[in-house]
């Protein structure tokens, strides 16, 4: 464990400190802090009567400014019994089509039903496996969730969704359906729904490196390896690969975000993972998360704290993989405000990014390839500022088929978010 501490060296610690730092000032502010408190306290007073859809009109959805995407609903960290909000992920239901958000929080995962604009519906909540932690992240295989946290001893906890079918008188506490200990705390988890492989990160094992788990039989999680060349990795993709580089057609692919570069790693053989090449750039400071492009040729990264080191405006780093040997940088977005990028997602030729105090903000990439990047929307849930702090967005998930987006806040809960007409 020591030796894992190290590695994270000072990338993370600045991290680390950078957010505890934010917590401070929240929770022992100043008489000057107060008076922000107050304000944004109002705010939250004044959501409380906002139910059901709000429009965007002339740039804001009630107080949220707002390009483009009307709110359908808000569930508050007061309704989850919660104190801080993190991941969040989705989940439709096959058989009856519904759509439900699952919503990271500090005490465990919330579930809600999205799927009547005018009335989202808290059905439970799935605590937390040890004790409450800031980081807490979910994906979804074969209708089942999986959760890690960075809570001591955490492991993964295998949660089958189906179970919130039955719900008949919500909020409910629900309790996990398995437990895989085969690590403790973890900072997040990935998985390949088309292998039906789990890639657990920033775990104590393998260095800090991807933890591979086959969960091929959902509720029966098997340990299948790791990976340790290149360390801790913080985030990453993992992807059946059919892209342009053909050396690597229908192999698996692992690219790693790990800290100060990005890896990529052919992991067909769990046995005997190969290093294909890595990533570094200049001005990097903590190398945190991206994602493919849908035709996998372009990879658009985010590093979380250049922002609050370099004073650049929200930075996205996209990189040409038509060659997974010698990828290149081949272009740099800079957005309009001054807020840290965090998680992004791809869905057809927009890009959809959480940036904490500058709300989700969306991209146009439809010209990518000739460095063509716009800004074409945003729902801004953290109205009060735009600096580089880690307040307000978390995380979206913009895939489901009706449209609907979440949104997670640090500081208010979930949003629903969708298109305006």
């Amino acid at each position: 464990m020591v030796s894992l501490y190290i590695k994270r060296n000072i990338l993370a610690m600045k991290k680390f400190l950078l957010f505890a730092l934010t917590i401070v000032i929240i929770t022992a502010c100043s008489s000057n802090d107060d008076a922000v408190l107050d304000s944004e306290n109002e705010i939250d007073d004044t959501l409380e009567v906002q139910t059901g859809i709000v429009p965007c009109e002339d740039g804001l959805a009630g107080v949220y400014p707002c390009d483009g995407f009307d709110q359908i609903g808000n569930i508050t960290l007061a309704d989850f019994s919660a104190n801080s909000g993190n991941d969040c992920w989705g989940w439709t239901d096959p058989e009856t089509g519904k759509e439900y958000a699952l919503m990271g929080l500090d005490n465990g995962t919330g579930f809600v039903d999205i799927s009547d604009d005018q009335n989202l519906i808290y059905l439970g909540k799935l605590p937390t496996a040890t004790v409450a932690s800031s980081w807490r992240d979910i994906k979804v295989y074969s209708n089942h969730a999986y959760v890690v946290s960075e809570a001591q001893a955490h492991g993964m906890q295998v949660f089958d969704l189906t179970r919130l079918r039955d719900v008949n008188n919500p909020p409910q506490i629900f309790d996990a359906d398995f437990l895989y200990d085969e690590f403790g705390n973890a900072h997040n988890i990935v998985i390949n729904e088309e292998t039906g492989f789990a890639y657990a990160v920033g775990t104590t094992t393998f260095s800090g490196g991807g933890h591979f788990i086959n969960i091929q039989n959902p509720q029966s999680p098997i340990a299948s390896g790791g990976h340790v060349a290149n360390g801790y990795t913080h985030d990453a993709q993992v992807i059946s690969y059919n892209g342009p580089d053909s050396d690597y057609t229908g192999r698996e692919i692992y690219i790693g975000a790990n800290e100060d570069r990005v890896a990529i790693v052919d992991v067909t053989d769990k046995a005997n993972p190969q290093e294909i090449s890595t990533i570094t750039y200049d001005n990097f400071s903590y190398t945190h998360q991206g994602w493919f492009t849908e035709n996998q040729q372009y990879f658009i990264l985010g590093d979380e704290t250049d922002e609050t080191n370099f004073g650049f405006n929200s930075r996205t780093l996209i990189f040409d993989f038509a060659d997974l040997d010698n990828p290149v940088l081949h272009d740099t977005y800079l957005g309009p405000t001054a807020a840290i990028d965090h998680n992004g997602y791809v869905i057809g030729n927009q890009f959809f990014l959480a940036n904490y105090t500058a709300g989700m903000r969306v991209l146009d990439i439809l010209d990518i390839e000739n460095k063509n990047i716009s800004e074409i929307g945003f729902f801004d849930t953290h109205p009060s500022t735009d600096k580089a702090d880690f307040n307000g967005v978390w995380s979206v998930y913009p895939f489901f088929s009706s449209g609907k987006i979440l949104i997670s806040d640090i500081n208010r809960g979930l949003f629903v978010v969708k298109k305006s007409n």
